[in-house]
């Protein structure tokens, strides 16, 4: 086939390619009208950001209280939370929201609707046919967050000396052992090793991060 021949036939092709292949709509959500009276906060246009979703405005609801652990109630076309929580906050976890429960991970589109197998619930686009269950991010437990890793750096307050001259202090539940440290010291330690309830580390003038 001469080159000439197939440019021709490519640009034919592409001629006949329908618009939607080459350009999406970008998909946004209303802009959050959102105002605070006193100690609680209104979303004014909550059904507008549920119809542009196409979800169930009680699903948003109990995930946004959850999220933002607070009670509140759908009043109409608005909701009222029960305490004072910034716009950004409320922006951010609508688009968590989003892209667990809207957004098709592999064209994304917003295009689809949630169906249920067995206990699993699954994301089915209707642009693409994909389908994917749906993924729920569990928040940290509380466990998690007293829990001390190598590494770390944290301030502590050397109350004590050990029998071998090594200081001794208390970080939540755990022992803190530091070499070379004087009672009444307070000091930033970097965590390098850790044994039941007893962690060992050095002094360091890294910054804290735990």
């Amino acid at each position: 086939m001469e080159e000439n021949d197939y440019l021709a036939m490519l640009d034919r092709a592409k001629s006949q390619l329908p618009d939607q292949i080459e350009q999406h709509e970008r998909f946004e959500l209303p802009e959050l009208d959102i105002i605070q009276e006193g100690k609680i906060t209104i979303f004014k246009n909550f059904i507008d950001v549920t119809d542009k979703l196409r979800r169930d405005p009680q699903h948003l609801l109990q995930y946004l209280l959850k999220e933002l652990g607070t009670p509140g109630n759908l009043e109409g076309r608005r909701v009222v939370f029960k305490a004072k929580i910034s716009t950004s906050h409320i922006d951010e976890k609508i688009k968590d929201y989003t892209e667990t429960y809207v957004i098709c991970s592999e064209c994304g589109r917003p295009d689809t609707h949630i169906e249920k197998e067995d206990r699993t619930f699954i994301l089915v686009c209707e642009a693409c046919g994909a389908r994917r269950p749906i993924m729920v991010r569990k928040a940290a437990k509380a466990e998690d967050a007293n829990t001390l890793r190598p590494g770390d750096v944290i301030e502590v307050t050397i109350n004590d000396v050990g029998k071998k001259g090594d200081g001794v202090g208390k970080y939540m539940d755990y022992l803190i052992i530091v070499p070379g440290t004087t009672r009444g010291t307070r000091t930033n330690v970097k965590i390098t090793n850790i044994s039941a309830k007893t962690a060992f580390g050095q002094v360091t003038t890294e910054a804290v991060n735990h």
